[in-house]
């Protein structure tokens, strides 16, 4: 097997008497993509600074291709930070030209999608676009590994699914992709996910992994408004898939008696867990 591009090991990241980090450890192999899930301030962007070596580890190993990160290391890598790291009051062709420089590579040609907008500032184009150029500007070099922060946060779905077409893209020709994302939908299309919560790495593995145990319980009635109440009140973690109300981590007895106390006819049934529900469950343990 070959060696990963990316390891960390138990690392641990703090400030002060806070831990923003907390023995977190994962691993990015050649054509693999990794997901790192997690709600915000959940340690996500600390630890991708740390192992780009913008932010020494307090505790723990990391290496980037078999070696200490550093700006030899970062030259092998592609990075697309949550704020796509552009400058607004330069072109698109200017942002990219300054990429170039900076790599020592030949002008990376723009996107089929921005030649339109190639002498336009990038302040004056839409969140889309940018993000189409963050990628062409972080692919210019030829990486070896990708590390992606939201990388499709507030872009149109059809936008999203072409960056996700470039992503599997670069993946199946041996690029390791490190993807930070909010979006169950592009979770699962990763190779493996690493699940963190207030700084600690709660679970990590296939999508089964993640969803493991947890359970769901389903519950379909006349009035879902009175029903999803009645059950929150009660305490319970409830969702909607459509007009079902949806309960994980209980049983049924008590979701039939928070339906009873509350006068609502229902009969819970056991469904399988989404994702973003095991998710929630393991968070809230």
């Amino acid at each position: 097997m070959s060696e990963p591009l990316l390891r960390a090991s138990h690392v641990t990241r703090t400030f002060g008497h806070f831990t923003a980090v907390d023995d977190v450890s994962l691993t990015v192999e050649p054509g693999e993509i990794v997901g790192l899930l997690g709600a915000n301030g959940a340690g996500k962007t600390t630890l991708i600074r740390m192992i780009l070596g913008l932010l020494p580890a307090s505790e723990g190993d990391l290496e980037l291709f078999g070696a200490e990160p550093s700006i030899e290391t970062r030259t092998r890598l592609g990075y697309v930070p949550q704020g796509l790291g552009l400058w607004d009051s330069l072109t698109s062709r200017e942002n990219l030209d300054f990429v170039d420089d900076a790599y020592g590579v030949a002008s990376t040609p723009m996107p089929d999608a921005l030649a339109d907008l190639a002498d336009r500032p990038v302040g004056q184009i839409g969140l889309g676009y940018q993000r189409q150029l963050a990628f062409a500007a972080a692919l210019g070099h030829e990486p070896e590994l990708l590390v992606l922060d939201e990388p499709t946060s507030g872009v149109d779905p059809l936008s999203r699914a072409r960056l996700w077409d470039a992503i599997h893209e670069r993946a199946d020709s041996g690029v390791g992709v490190l993807v930070t994302t909010h979006y169950m939908q592009e979770a699962q299309q990763c190779d493996r996910l690493v699940l963190m919560s207030q700084g600690k790495q709660v679970a990590a593995g296939q999508e089964s992994d993640i969803i493991g145990d947890a359970a769901a319980l389903e519950v379909e009635t006349d009035d879902w408004r009175a029903t999803f109440a009645a059950l929150s009140d009660a305490g319970l973690l409830v969702s909607l898939a459509g007009t079902r109300v949806r309960v994980v981590d209980s049983d049924a007895d008590a979701v039939s008696k928070a339906l009873a106390d509350a006068g609502i006819q229902g009969q819970p049934e056991h469904a399988t867990a989404t994702l973003e529900e095991a998710m929630v469950v393991r968070e809230r343990a």
